[in-house]
């Protein structure tokens, strides 16, 4: 992350009306995490980052790659601090399921959920970065985030 000039966002901020009555990261045994959906983070506070909007009506593609690798950064944020070993623990990505909040028209979900798929493999390699994915279009999601994802992290197993 260091070598990237990235930063981990800290512990998400969610809104005060909110109530989130799950994990963030649901450890399944000793050897897999399932991350729950992230959106886009400031790296200084853990609030809800924007820009706000669908990508191709109210927001560009590039903005939504940059909101996707944010994105990233929230779920690397999140498995630094439930695993005992940081991003350490991380053996294997398994998968990816990414959405973008888009018009009916728009049909570059994949470029767009590439700014995650991209963060994921220059912070892990193109090993244990690789991964399978899907790429869908959401009419909304919330907070009006342009990018939501969710993700399944194999782990190394405790000594």
């Amino acid at each position: 992350l260091a070598r990237l000039g990235w930063t981990l966002p800290p512990a998400i901020a969610v809104p005060p009306h909110v109530v989130l009555p799950f994990a963030f990261v649901h450890l399944v045994g000793e050897d897999r995490a399932i991350v729950s959906g992230h959106g886009p983070q400031d790296v200084v506070d853990g609030s809800i980052a924007g820009p706000f909007g669908r990508v191709g009506v109210e927001l560009t593609i590039d903005e939504g790659i940059e909101a996707a690798r944010l994105t990233a950064l929230s779920v690397f944020g999140s498995l630094h601090r439930a695993l005992p070993n940081g991003l350490a623990s991380v053996k294997q990505w398994v998968r990816i399921r990414g959405m973008v909040s888009c018009g009916p028209d728009f049909e570059l979900h994949p470029r767009v959920i590439n700014g995650f798929s991209d963060a994921v493999i220059a912070v892990f390699g193109p090993e244990k970065g690789a991964h399978a994915r899907c790429a869908v279009g959401q009419s909304s999601l919330p907070f009006k985030t342009p990018v939501e994802v969710e993700a399944e992290v194999l782990l190394e197993k405790p000594s």
